[in-house]
């Protein structure tokens, strides 16, 4: 047998690791077991902890006071044209109905609806947990701003500012950002100063200040 000789690393590694191959038989039977289970719940529920604790530690979970994990669940596919009887009125452009997409992901819509079922909380990040044919589900971390134990803990407690309200519904969250195309480097240059939409208001709009 081949030992070896680098370090092995802890638990949680070998966690990731297992993790990335979701197609081997041990994580095909779990990711089965899971589906079914989520499936018996409600569409947004507390977990007790997180399915995937390697993950979330690693999203910025702690298992302390004012930190919890929200499970959700979010229909899979593409984003159908809500108009009544398939019918939309004009320009033969905008007559689509099915084959649309939605143009941001699936996980930060998840995290949206928990965001906006736990007013209260704040939250931080999320992860994928299992997908079945008709749902993808997530587990969302969230943190509570008003707690002591988050509010006196300096690496967390910049969530408790109040410009964090809502992060989720503002594409800030790291699901959120991705959508936006928000980055470095010249594939980037359009979302310079803040958006692409602001970007390209700044661009186009002639300012003339009375002295000049």
């Amino acid at each position: 047998a081949v030992v070896s000789t680098q370090s092995t690393g802890g638990a949680y590694k070998y966690m990731e690791e297992l993790y990335k191959k979701k197609q081997s038989d041990l994580m095909r039977f779990l990711l089965r077991v899971r589906c079914w289970q989520f499936r018996q719940l409600a569409a947004i529920h507390r977990a007790s902890r997180p399915t995937r604790p390697d993950k979330a530690r690693r999203l910025g979970y702690k298992n302390k006071q004012g930190v919890c994990i929200y499970r959700t669940r979010v229909k899979r596919g593409g984003r159908k044209k809500p108009v009544a009887k398939g019918i939309c009125y004009g320009k033969p452009k905008t007559a689509g109905v099915n084959q649309l997409k939605f143009q941001r992901s699936i996980q930060s819509v998840a995290e949206e609806r928990v965001g906006r079922a736990c007013g209260g909380l704040r939250v931080l990040n999320s992860y994928w947990v299992g997908q079945d044919a008709v749902y993808k589900y997530y587990e969302v971390i969230c943190v509570d701003p008003a707690h002591k134990a988050v509010r006196r803990d300096p690496r967390i407690n910049w969530i408790c500012n109040a410009v964090h309200k809502h992060r989720e519904l503002r594409g800030l969250t790291s699901a959120g950002r991705k959508n936006r195309g928000v980055g470095k480097g010249h594939r980037h240059a359009k979302v310079i100063g803040s958006s692409r939409r602001a970007n390209w208001k700044r661009r186009n709009t002639l300012s003339l200040r009375r002295y000049r």
